[in-house]
């Protein structure tokens, strides 16, 4: 058990599935990168490391350690809901996962758009904000837009 290694106690310790735990380390580690994850875990203390291990368990362990949608469908719905509940910080980790992921442009594009229609143009218009955010981060410059009328 996570907590167990690291040698913080808890009052519901041995209570994980340790099969499902190592399952959402593998998927969080997959879509949001080694870096991200390792720093996540080894700054839980005795505070926030049964949230870290929920998360990891249920969220990654459950949920995406499923196979039938694939990483990158995940990542666009992730993108979706996260975008409506206006949760910015969380958007600009899942969006780099979507590239991870292997979501094109286009479909990052119109996925936005998608939550601009259903969400609110002010959702769609932070969306695409914290994007243009992330791809500059990430060195990722889209194409010039084809002059109008064409």
């Amino acid at each position: 058990m996570y907590g167990a290694a690291n040698g913080v106690s808890t009052d519901t310790e041995g209570c994980m599935d340790q099969q499902r735990f190592d399952i959402g380390q593998e998927a969080r580690t997959r879509v949001l990168g080694e870096e991200y994850v390792n720093r996540s875990l080894s700054t839980a203390d005795s505070f926030n490391l049964e949230f870290q291990e929920l998360v990891t368990e249920y969220c990654w362990g459950e949920i995406w350690g499923r196979r039938v949608l694939s990483d990158k469908q995940r990542s666009l719905n992730n993108l979706c809901i996260i975008a409506t509940l206006n949760r910015s910080q969380e958007f600009k980790l899942h969006f780099r996962g979507a590239l991870r992921n292997g979501a094109t442009l286009d479909e990052l594009r119109d996925t936005l758009m998608q939550v601009a229609v259903y969400a609110g143009i002010p959702a769609g218009v932070e969306a695409f904000r914290l994007a243009r955010e992330v791809l500059e981060a990430e060195g990722i410059v889209p194409p010039p837009a084809p002059p109008a009328g064409e």
